[in-house]
């Protein structure tokens, strides 16, 4: 079994455990490795606007809230940005802050016919610490994996 196939298949075993709608999810580096093996695989970032400004964008990621920013309401366009900004065949792997909304997303882009939807463990910051802060436990940025300000 190859490198590509193995991941992909911890990643529907661990969604089938959490009984998730899409294919399933993966860790930060799982997610980075699948950039690498699977052609026309995309990062969808969820975040908002200012997340992205202030605390940081992954190279070559497909930007599209799924809140907006400000006020948090729902992004109304989501599914119509999603279409015209990435294949529908392809491996679409979703990442907001903490891996809350990026569940949302990727259920909403497997509605609406995206086959191939991971959610990203973890999402860019990780979970909070015993002192409420972020960027200690999990996450994109933790994981050392590619990232940059502004």
């Amino acid at each position: 079994m190859g490198k590509l196939s193995e991941i992909l298949n911890l990643a529907r075993t661990r969604g089938e455990d959490l009984h998730r709608p899409y294919q399933g999810e993966l860790t930060p580096r799982e997610a980075a490795e699948l950039l690498q093996l699977a052609p026309g695989a995309k990062i969808v970032d969820v975040r908002t606007r200012a997340e992205w400004d202030w605390v940081g964008r992954v190279p070559g990621a497909v930007e599209i809230e799924w809140n907006q920013y400000p006020g948090g309401v729902r992004n109304p366009n989501f599914v119509a940005e999603l279409k015209r900004q990435v294949d529908p065949e392809a491996v679409v792997m979703f990442l907001c802050r903490s891996g809350a909304r990026s569940i949302a997303a990727a259920s909403a882009a497997t509605e609406a016919g995206y086959g191939n939807c991971y959610n990203i463990l973890e999402g860019f910051e990780g979970d909070k610490d015993a002192n409420g802060q972020r960027n200690r436990i999990g996450g994109w940025r933790q994981a050392g994996l590619p990232w940059f300000q502004g």
